[in-house]
């Protein structure tokens, strides 16, 4: 392979949901407040650790947001690989004036915002958050920058939720509005073959990671 067919190589990319939270757990709006992970999550963090053991990752890249970055420093650590990079674009989407709210109090003062929330309807308006589009394209354009620099190569992506369901969409040709029939677990992974201009999801024999039993809640 020249060096020209090599830069334009698909990079491997596993974008894996972070480790367990306690807000997880008790159903509060997490967004862009830090929140550490709790003792199963980090449990978790190396079980995902073992399941990549064999995946020939060269680096490991996160959200900056604790809750992903220290699940990636513990599977890196693991794996024997230089520190994670951290990457704005992996954030998780801005709920604005709603972070920090329990999805209890949320039914209560916002019963029909509540309901599209626990829909993960991408099309919520969150005041002084992310619109649908401006939380897409930072996640889509993240992805592309992440490929750009690992060509031909195979990384982790630590990442949230909300930012997994945008991908989903992305790779799927799917509406940026549909709401997916699906909930991804603390520790699920999806991979992909990206490119400086396309994307798709793939198999992978490394792709079947179990961690222990937690919150399937996604903010």
């Amino acid at each position: 392979m020249t060096d020209t067919d090599s830069a334009h190589a698909p990079a491997t990319i596993c974008v894996t949901r972070h480790g367990e939270t306690d807000w997880n757990i008790t159903g509060v709006l997490q967004g862009w407040l830090d929140v550490p992970l709790n003792a199963n999550g980090r449990k978790q963090a190396f079980e995902m650790a073992d399941a990549f053991k064999d995946a020939g990752f060269s680096r490991v890249w996160t959200s900056p947001l604790s809750r992903a970055s220290e699940t990636a420093q513990i599977v890196a650590e693991l794996l024997g690989l230089p520190a994670p990079i951290c990457c704005e674009g992996l954030k998780e989407r801005n709920f604005g004036r709603l972070q920090g709210m329990t999805k209890q109090d949320l039914s209560v003062l916002h019963p029909g915002l509540h309901a599209d929330i626990l829909r993960r309807d991408p099309a919520c308006h969150f005041d002084e958050g992310e619109s649908m589009d401006q939380f897409a394209d930072r996640v889509i354009a993240a992805l592309h920058g992440i490929a750009r620099l690992n060509a031909g190569g195979h990384v982790l992506a630590v990442t949230h939720g909300w930012v997994m369901d945008a991908i989903t969409r992305y790779v799927g040709d799917l509406p940026r509005t549909l709401v997916l029939d699906m909930k991804r677990k603390n520790g699920e992974s999806l991979w992909l073959a990206v490119t400086d201009g396309s994307a798709c999801s793939i198999s992978h024999a490394g792709s079947g990671v179990q961690v222990s039993s937690g919150s399937v809640d996604r903010a």
